[in-house]
């Protein structure tokens, strides 16, 4: 019989929606172990092959247990008896000591993913245990509608189990030997054992005295008949003296076999003969089902990981405790993973004690409310895997100073599948052993490529089996199904929380659908069924034509017949044809990647970090009503991902997960995106967009091709983005790639500060023109742009800081500046609260620059002194012929002299008023357009109030004059100034 036929656990054809009962919700008492421990030895490097980061986090050393409102120290197990003299003094041996060390150091190990992507805290730091529940294997093979994991957990507190008591009596007072803890992918069942390997060597799980881990991966890769001492001995040679023990005393020992589903057991007589002799070679699957069978070390305790559809590989009279691992299923142990990861010292790098605390608490704060809104987000970290996904990518938007090519959001996401996966295959039983993450990619990820095109992120039972069913041919593939979707469906998809949506279902992290879209594409699996065919065939005609030529060749030798040479070409035709249609495919990938970057439709959204930092963190304000309409999908990622997937170090991971992207077809996407997405870049983009387009290049991380496509652009325009430190770290990391200078770089109203600067120095130099208007710019800036300025490669000819609270203090850092910059010829300080005190510094440092072309000095509350001061110095300067003095305190005397200046006679022109004497200024219109562009961020009383009293200069003015040209002229601004009075009083402007 079939596997399929076999597994009553699988869910129906007709029924993918039972998986949504199947997740849990809000449930009954919870269970939470905070425990504090030393810290690890040193020893060697061992470790599961596969050891998930799921669970999260662990505290030290006198155990609590919080159970609902209660606190209760847990029981810890007796001590052994004080007559078992031998088994103390094998207790206390120095070979199980130093296997303590070693396992210790060993465990405690993190992943290089840890460590990479944040700071990273160990297994005896910090710890949340998952909610596990006690099952039964009739629940396994027999589930029913009511019984689901939600309405499990709402049962009596004796469901709840903890790590500790698993090998407690059951309940007929049985004393449990072997345990079977299982769970679906991410829920935890590495990091656990992890953890209880940890608790073990620091004495807190005193029940046993020798434990004893096994990677399930290793002993499969071992067919060779192998004795179980000599096993024990081979993976922990310190062990040896304590092995011989092992069946002649009644040492209390806990095997771990991490990872059942990667052995094919046998527990049939014909398959696996009893063996009882603990020096007999055998096979090491043999070795298991003897342990299992308790025919080998009866009195041995042993605790099996393993996924949902490999249980029913242990017949259920060998297990003695089924134990269901449910992950974060209560929001509060999602919470305190959050608080706990998020407020790990430096986990904000490089800023201040006092600054960095208050931005985690803020973070977790609004982490903490989007959960509390039932979001989707708190379906998503039911897996404690997504909770690592949350954290990490939160110190990737809002901790990163610097972007090694190490660091990006593909990164993350790659990584983060392969923390899971770890190159794992589907079905250990199935010959064609795919991959879990190749089969992921072409089912799961043709779903989430489907919604992308058609812009669908909720995707109804008519979906799934569309995308799943529609190629189950063979029983194989029957099979292969019916364990994703008892393994890993729940990873990817859950039930949508939206009302109204309830029967569909989402995948579980956004961003994951767009992700495994691109991976899709990417891998070439959107192919037609005429594709599919031409490469079987292609592959097919090519070996047989390699067998044919060595045939031909020989034959050719004894009979020269001239038809020969043209059937070998013939043989070659279809291989080398289908090859260049094959090329098609990678053309039309860069044209997918093209077309998706620069949708115009989504020319005006926010930028894809923002997008992501909304997901997770969720929107402030009112909530949308449910019968209001949603916004469009945006899938502004999917390319983004494209492109980060083709970099060389997420190839070589996903290579680890059976997933293979040539490096010549990687050579040959790039070389088609030049065709299309760098053209395509050039035309313009908005700020936002070309954010977006930045960030492709940084996930690309492909050298030659983000140098040319940023020689392309000679302007940036990013006026009003966020430039976190991550954007900021981006688009010096981007421009970094050439040295070009650029003409252009506009960064108003970007949330600048001191910090921003530092990172974006290197592009600073290089721009011709810098705006960095409404920023918050003050003092500590100002020393940052005082180093820019006189830095001897220094390009800035215009540099705008309008609207910054630059003040007195930041005005002397200016002014030293300018009295050693060779560059600068048009600098704008309007707005920045000069004064008159600031205002004198500029003028006593002018006269040492020698290339200052004009100065806006407007609306710095300048008196006459200081205003006539600043033209004065201005007349003697060699270059400097426009100064800017408009909205000051200038007194009708001051205007009178500023008004007597003359370009011809003086050199410099000031415009302070809209008039010129009995004329209208030449610049009327360039100084109302200045005030309406800031009257936004102005004081709206006072720009009130000077342009009352400009007008009252032009109707003075005006009937001063007896042209009638000019008095034309007069009532022309009169009406543009009484226009903007209007408006401003009506609240218009």
């Amino acid at each position: 019989m079939s596997r399929a036929m076999q597994c009553q656990s699988c869910l129906p054809w007709s029924s993918w929606t039972q998986l949504s009962r199947s997740l849990p919700g809000d449930r009954g008492t919870r269970s939470v172990y905070l425990c504090a421990a030393s810290r690890p030895g040193t020893g060697s490097s061992y470790s599961f092959r596969k050891i998930l980061h799921a669970s999260s986090i662990s505290l030290p050393r006198s155990c609590v247990r919080y159970q609902g409102g209660s606190q209760e120290h847990s029981v810890q197990p007796k001590s052994p008896r004080h007559g078992q003299t031998q088994l103390r003094n094998v207790a206390s041996s120095d070979a199980i000591k130093k296997h303590q060390r070693t396992l210790s150091a060993w465990f405690s190990h993190q992943p290089n993913e840890e460590r990479q992507f944040g700071p990273s805290f160990s297994l005896d730091a910090v710890h949340v245990d998952p909610v596990i529940r006690e099952s039964s294997l009739e629940e396994i093979l027999k589930p029913s509608p009511d019984l689901t994991i939600q309405n499990q957990l709402q049962q009596p507190c004796s469901q709840i189990i903890s790590l500790q008591n698993l090998f407690d009596v059951d309940a007929c007072g049985r004393q449990v030997r072997n345990v079977v803890l299982y769970g679906t992918v991410g829920t935890g069942k590495s990091t656990l054992i992890k953890k209880m390997v940890v608790d073990w060597c620091h004495g807190r799980l005193p029940r046993f005295e020798l434990l004893i881990p096994f990677s399930c991966e290793d002993l499969s890769h071992s067919h060779a008949p192998i004795s179980l001492r000599r096993l024990i001995t081979k993976k922990y040679q310190h062990l040896r003296d304590v092995v011989p023990l092992l069946d002649t005393s009644n040492l209390k020992v806990l095997f771990i076999l991490n990872g059942l589903e990667r052995l094919n057991l046998d527990f049939r007589l014909a398959g696996t003969e009893l063996c009882c002799d603990p020096n007999e070679p055998v096979p090491p699957s043999a070795t298991v089902v003897n342990l299992l069978r308790k025919y080998l070390l009866p009195e041995a305790s042993i605790i099996v990981t393993t996924r949902p559809s490999a249980v029913r590989r242990i017949p259920g009279k060998y297990v003695g405790r089924y134990a269901e691992i449910c992950g974060f299923s209560d929001t509060n142990l999602q919470k305190l993973y959050f608080q706990m990861r998020l407020s790990q010292p430096g986990c904000s790098g490089e800023k201040s004690m006092e600054s960095s605390s208050g931005e985690q608490e803020n973070l977790v704060e609004m982490l903490s409310r989007n959960l509390e809104r039932h979001n989707q987000i708190a379906a998503a970290c039911f897996l404690p895997s997504y909770c690592w996904l949350v954290c990490t990518t939160l110190h990737f938007l809002y901790f990163t100073r610097t972007v090694p090519p190490s660091q990006t959001l593909t990164g993350i996401y790659t990584s983060f599948l392969r923390l899971n996966f770890s190159g794992e295959v589907l079905d250990s039983t199935d010959p064609t052993n795919i991959s879990m993450m190749k089969y992921v990619a072409k089912t799961v990820g043709k779903l989430a490529y489907e919604g992308v095109m058609s812009r669908k992120t909720c995707f109804s039972e008519d979906d799934l089996q569309r995308c799943f069913e529609v190629e189950m041919k063979t029983e194989s593939e029957l099979n292969l199904l019916e364990v994703f979707r008892s393994d890993v469906f729940r990873f990817f998809l859950t039930p949508c929380v939206q009302p109204g949506k309830e029967h569909t279902f989402v995948f579980t992290i956004p961003a994951m659908q767009e992700y495994l879209a691109a991976l899709y594409v990417v891998l070439g699996e959107k192919k037609s069924l005429a594709q599919r065919l031409g490469k079987e065939l292609s592959e097919l005609i090519g070996k047989v034509s390699e067998d044919a030529v060595v045939v031909l060749n020989i034959i050719s030798k004894v009979l020269p017949l001239r038809f020969l040479p043209v059937l070998f070409n013939l043989l070659k035709i279809f291989p080398r044809y289908f090859s260049r249609l094959s090329g098609k495919d990678r053309d039309a990938i860069a044209h997918t990647m093209a077309e998706e970057l620069f949708k115009e439709e989504d020319y005006y959204n926010d930028d894809v970090l923002d997008q992501i930092n909304s997901s997770i963190l969720g929107v402030e304000g009112p909530m949308r009503h449910p019968d209001e309409a949603p916004d469009d999908e945006v899938f502004e990622l999917f390319p983004i991902f494209m492109g980060g997937i083709l970099s060389h170090r997420n190839r070589a991971i996903l290579e680890q997960l059976g997933c293979s992207i040539k490096n010549l077809a990687a050579f040959e996407i790039a070389k088609a995106m030049k065709k299309t997405v760098i053209r395509k870049s050039r035309k313009g983009l908005p700020p936002s967009e070309l954010m977006d387009y930045l960030f492709f290049l940084h996930e690309f991380q492909n050298e030659s091709f983000t140098a040319e496509a940023i020689r392309s652009l000679r302007t940036v325009n990013l006026s009003s983005v966020k430039m976190t430190p991550l954007k900021c770290s981006v688009l010096a990391s981007v421009m970094g790639s050439t040295s070009h200078e650029v003409e252009e770089l506009n960064l108003t109203s970007c949330n600048l500060d001191t910090s921003s600067l530092r990172i974006l120095f290197p592009v600073l130099l290089r721009c011709k023109a810098l705006h960095l208007q409404l920023n918050s710019l003050g003092p500590d800036a100002c020393k940052v742009i005082h180093d820019l300025l006189l830095h001897d490669k220094c390009v800035v000819s215009k540099l705008r800081l309008a609207n910054n609270p630059i003040g007195e203090q930041g005005a002397q850092q200016l002014a030293e500046a300018l009295a050693g910059n060779h560059s600068l010829t048009h600098l704008s300080l309007l707005h920045t609260m000069l004064g008159d005190q600031g205002a004198e510094l500029i003028a006593q440092h002018l006269t040492k620059n020698q290339h200052l072309q004009e100065l806006n000095l407007g609306y710095n509350s300048l008196t006459d002194t200081a205003a006539l001061h600043v033209v004065e110095v201005a007349k003697k300067h060699a270059t400097l012929d426009k100064v800017h003095l408009y909205f000051n305190d200038i007194s009708e005397d001051g205007k009178k002299a500023l008004d007597s200046l003359r370009m011809e006679r003086d050199g410099v022109r000031a415009l302070v008023f809209l008039t010129a004497g009995t004329d209208v200024s030449d610049y009327w219109s360039h100084i109302l357009n200045v005030v309406q562009r800031n009257l936004p961020f102005w004081d709206r009383e006072r720009v009130h109030q000077h342009l009352t009293l400009l007008l009252q200069d032009l109707e003075s003015s005006r009937r001063q004059t007896v042209n009638p040209w000019r008095k034309a002229k007069f009532l022309r601004v009169e009406n543009e100034v009484k226009k903007m009075l209007g408006k401003l009083q009506h609240g218009i402007l």
